[in-house]
């Protein structure tokens, strides 16, 4: 049964041009907790395909790979993150040595390191390495005195960038290299910045929820814009 349901929903590759290849069901026939499909492989024809069509990856270690295109979905409004002054000030000082792209797998593993469990298994962190490498994965990262205390990561796409996760160790350090995501996105020309699911986390920092058909309408136009995260 699951064989059939892997292979009919995610029909392997053939021929020359990978991601035309990567077949999905449509979004809009998600389940009600928005789960798209399960089963296939994390090539980066794949996930690229996915992003394009509002869909990503999440599960646990030794389970299938289930897609998801919720509704609501949650999103910041590139000009919408919250700042509070104290934030700034911390900024300001310096305190932390920001850099982009010099430890994405860090970052990830930063990510994936939490008591309550983690959907970062180590084939995600493999195959987001292997986006990063090809330049359509990101990481921002905090450090002091050296050491990474902080970071954000995620899959940018045209115009679109899909955060993924954040992590700190030291106070305000995730939050630090998240301003300067939203600066370099700003900067490049990117015009929507998704955040998945909402939590209290992300909803303090001003995100908000949509829906799903908002989003994908946004998101065509996204992937549209000839945006560069370099």
């Amino acid at each position: 049964m699951l064989d059939w349901l892997l292979e009919s929903l995610f029909p392997p590759p053939a021929g020359t041009d990978r991601e035309a290849d990567c077949i999905w069901v449509e979004p809009d026939l998600a389940d009600p907790l928005g789960l798209v499909g399960v089963g296939g492989d994390l090539e980066p024809e794949r996930l690229l395909s996915a992003y394009r069509q509002g869909i990503f990856p999440m599960y646990e270690e030794g389970e299938p790979i289930c897609w998801w295109s919720p509704d609501p979905r949650a999103a910041f409004d590139l000009d919408g993150l919250h700042v509070s002054r104290r934030l700034e000030r911390t900024i300001r000082s310096g305190k932390f040595g920001v850099t982009f792209n010099q430890e994405f797998v860090g970052v990830m593993r930063g990510c994936a390191d939490r008591p309550e469990g983690t959907w970062i298994t180590r084939d995600m962190i493999q195959a987001y390495a292997r986006l990063n490498r090809q330049g359509h994965a990101h990481s921002v990262e905090a450090w002091l005195d050296g050491e990474l205390v902080g970071g954000v990561y995620g899959v940018s796409v045209g115009g679109l960038f899909a955060g993924e996760s954040m992590f700190h160790r030291v106070n305000d350090a995730s939050k630090v290299a998240l301003v300067h995501l939203f600066e370099r996105l700003r900067e490049q020309g990117f015009v929507l910045f998704d955040t998945q699911i909402l939590n209290d986390h992300t909803r303090g920092l001003g995100a908000h929820d949509i829906s799903r058909e908002e989003y994908l309408a946004r998101l065509r136009e996204a992937i549209s814009i000839s945006a560069s995260f370099e």
